[in-house]
């Protein structure tokens, strides 16, 4: 078998990629270590020379998704433009998308079980993505009435369970939850409902 990971002279990353691999198709403890290695091309012991164990090496993956996530957020938030409201919705939509194009990284994130104190590295990546979420929602709170306004670390939680119940759901192609509507058409209609609660959105928005 070609050793993919000393052919291509980074055995670290062809790990992560047949990790991301096998966590899609599998699960994230769906897989060995030695799995990994063997979809990687290389022995079992070489892993150790890179990672500690399986949870070490899912926690890389999820460390380069957090990255990921994170541009993606930042690019689609776009400093607040054209507005606060614009800006909160791409970051909606820039979820989902993120959902489906990178679903090995997805799981490892939300759904291995790893911690994302696990690392400092990973603590640093996870923080970077949630902060973009957490100031465009702060933006966007500051735009509510403030006899309905909720503290704006309640508002980005309530987005966020509403984001990440959309993707889990109907985005993923989980059996059993196929919808009539596209997620963004569900996650659209589910945060203009919440918004005209709070009395940000006009009724016939």
């Amino acid at each position: 078998m070609l050793k993919r990971g000393y052919h291509h002279g980074n055995l670290r990353q062809a790990l992560v990629e047949a990790c991301l691999r096998l966590i899609a198709e599998k699960g994230p403890t769906g897989f060995t270590l030695s799995e990994a290695a063997r979809e990687a091309g290389v022995t079992p012991a070489a892993v150790y020379r890179h990672f500690e164990g399986r949870d070490d090496l899912i926690a890389e993956a999820a460390r380069q998704g957090y990255e990921i996530f994170a541009d993606l957020l930042d690019y689609a938030y776009a400093d607040g433009k054209p507005s606060a409201l614009a800006a909160f919705e791409a970051t909606g939509r820039a979820y989902l998308a993120f959902a489906r194009k990178h679903p090995g990284h997805y799981v490892a994130m939300f759904e291995s079980g790893v911690s994302i104190q696990q690392t400092p590295e990973l603590a640093r990546a996870a923080g970077r993505a949630m902060g973009v979420m957490e100031r465009a929602a702060r933006d966007l709170s500051q735009h509510i009435p403030p006899e309905r306004r909720p503290p704006p670390a309640m508002f980005w939680a309530h987005v966020w369970a509403l984001s990440h119940g959309v993707v889990e759901l109907f985005a993923r192609g989980t059996p059993g939850t196929r919808s009539p509507f596209s997620p963004e058409d569900l996650l659209e209609a589910g945060i203009g409902v919440y918004l005209r609660g709070l009395g940000l959105v006009p009724p016939d928005r």
